[in-house]
């Protein structure tokens, strides 16, 4: 294992080469390999003597497993050997944390005045996205740390990771309908300001609501630029989930965020096949003319494998082999890096 060798990233300017980006994202449907991926390319950057955080955005955190070390809700150093850092971000702590909409108290009595204005209450539970949007606000904090020189991010489901990129129209809603709450309001306009702690506030919309509008926009400005983001969508070989790629890939497109490459994981075919410094035999692999089962799979995953070469003509297609052991601690983590780095 000591022979396999992980691309050295050599400068962190952007657009030079791949793995040059500042910050990575793995992206894809839940239980495809973000996490195992993200703390991949993690280990390999702090390897190379890169200062890297691993952000995960994912409610069902798997980090701590994967790195065989416990990962702290603040960012902070997993290995004193080389340096990486590790963040698992907890949505319902960041809500707090940052103060999106104000405290509980605040939004509890907003909620009340809401609902006697006709409005939908925006209570934590209810206010759509709002726990996402708390955990952005941590992570652009993050981006914005100047100790890190990579960071690299396993979001949260296709789902979340589409809702992410929406904030910004979202923001700009509640920004708008804040407004007309307080124009309905009238004569309890100043109330309501008091609850966001500014008294003084104009009565067309609240001037926290805008300035994290324009956090999450810049966000999302970030996202959209290939000299600073590499966005990897991350699949295994089933036609479904090759699908629900292609339409995590079309979403992207939409919001103009650029993806590198696609990652199609558990493939089972040797890992001498794929990692040529491997040796024939040392990991186990399926052998499919003594397995029916195992043959029967293999074809049902290189008709995936086609078909992701189909619709991914334009990416990087990256293959990570199925292994017979779990894929955590130092020597796995470095073998899934030699295949997608």
């Amino acid at each position: 294992m000591d022979d396999i060798e992980v691309e050295a990233v050599d400068s962190l300017e952007p657009g030079l080469a791949r793995g040059t980006a500042q910050y990575v994202l793995y992206g894809g449907k839940g239980g495809v390999g973000k996490t195992t991926m993200a703390a991949a390319t993690g280990l390999a950057s702090a390897m190379d003597g890169t200062t890297t955080l691993v952000v995960s955005t994912d409610p069902a955190h798997s980090l701590g497993d994967v790195f065989e070390s416990p990962i702290p809700s603040h960012p902070g150093r997993i290995r004193e050997d080389i340096p990486l850092y590790a963040v698992e971000i907890d949505p319902d702590a960041a809500m707090q944390e940052v103060g999106l909409f104000g405290g509980e108290e605040e939004l509890s009595g907003l909620d009340g005045m809401l609902g006697e204005a006709g409005f939908d209450p925006l209570t934590e539970g209810q206010f759509p996205g709002a726990d996402e949007a708390a955990a952005m606000q941590l992570l652009l904090q993050y981006l914005d740390d100047e100790r890190f020189d990579r960071i690299v991010v396993d979001t949260a489901p296709t789902g979340h990771t589409l809702r992410l990129l929406k904030l910004p129209e979202l923001m700009e809603t509640m920004v708008g309908r804040m407004a007309a709450f307080r124009e309905q309001l009238g004569s309890l306009g100043a109330q309501f300001s008091g609850l966001f702690g500014d008294d003084d506030a104009e009565p067309d919309a609240d001037p926290g609501l805008k300035e994290q509008a324009a956090q999450f926009e810049r966000l999302r400005s970030v996202l959209q630029d290939p000299s600073q983001t590499d966005f990897r969508i991350v699949s295994v070989p089933e036609e479904m989930a090759i699908e629900e790629a292609k339409r995590l890939d079309a979403r992207l497109a939409e919001f103009s965020i650029p993806v590198s490459s696609v990652i199609i994981n558990r493939v089972m075919e040797p890992v001498e096949d794929i990692v040529p410094e491997v040796s024939a035999g040392e990991y186990v692999s399926p052998h499919l003319g003594d397995c029916p089962f195992c043959a029967r799979r293999w074809d049902v995953q290189q008709s995936a494998l086609d078909r992701a070469q189909s619709l991914f003509m334009e990416y990087d297609v990256k293959r990570v082999p199925l292994f017979a052991e779990e894929v955590r601690g130092e020597e796995m983590l470095r073998l899934v890096a030699a295949c997608i780095e």
